[in-house]
């Protein structure tokens, strides 16, 4: 292995570390807990090697939402993989949706609540981000009814979800009737 190969390993490695540790942080504290001073601690680097990975928080948002929109796309379709039908797809997508979004609400801000200078809806969405709309396409689109465009159709049923993993995770909704509004989400709006 050459000195620059081994560099290029350190290097990622030190990322991969910087973006592990804020994501842990942000979930035992909250983002606003994730500075580069306390991640520069935690990981025991000066603050400068942190912004030779990352021009600032920002941008580790970013990069710990595009990990989470990974992990999100494989859950999803891991879950939509092992049903059979239609409508046993898009429940296990809604419930396993919700399920990712409670068990990580940091990263779940970093993908949809916070700036992590990601571009949406256009060509420099990164691929990542992409991918995870695919996974929800993948299953909704066979659902999406005549006449309604597949990816229209997932970007309502998109936001029918992220409104109800919101308003649950803020105390707005019980959480006790998730159940019933994925039934009611999947019966009425998918049509399944």
């Amino acid at each position: 292995m050459s000195v620059q190969e081994r560099k290029e390993r350190e290097r990622a490695a030190r990322e991969r570390l910087i973006v592990a540790t804020a994501r842990e942080l942000a979930e035992q504290q909250g983002w606003d807990a994730v500075t580069t001073r306390r991640l520069a601690e935690r990981i025991e680097y000066s603050q400068p090697v942190l912004y030779s990975h990352f021009r600032g928080k920002r941008e580790i948002i970013g990069a710990v939402a595009l990990e989470g929109a990974t992990e999100m796309a494989g859950a999803l379709r891991a879950a939509t993989s092992a049903a059979d039908g239609p409508r046993t797809r898009v429940t296990a997508l809604a419930r396993t949706y919700l399920e990712f979004a409670a068990r990580n609400p940091a990263v779940y801000d970093a993908m949809f609540e916070l700036d992590g200078g990601l571009a949406f809806a256009n060509e420099d969405t990164p691929q990542p981000l992409k991918d995870a709309f695919a996974a929800l396409l993948e299953s909704l689109g066979e659902v999406a009814g005549d006449g309604v465009h597949p990816a229209l159709f997932t970007e309502v049923f998109w936001a029918a979800l992220h409104g109800l993993a919101t308003l649950t995770r803020a105390g707005r909704l019980p959480p006790q009737d998730t159940e019933p509004r994925v039934e009611l989400l999947v019966d009425r709006l998918a049509m399944v």
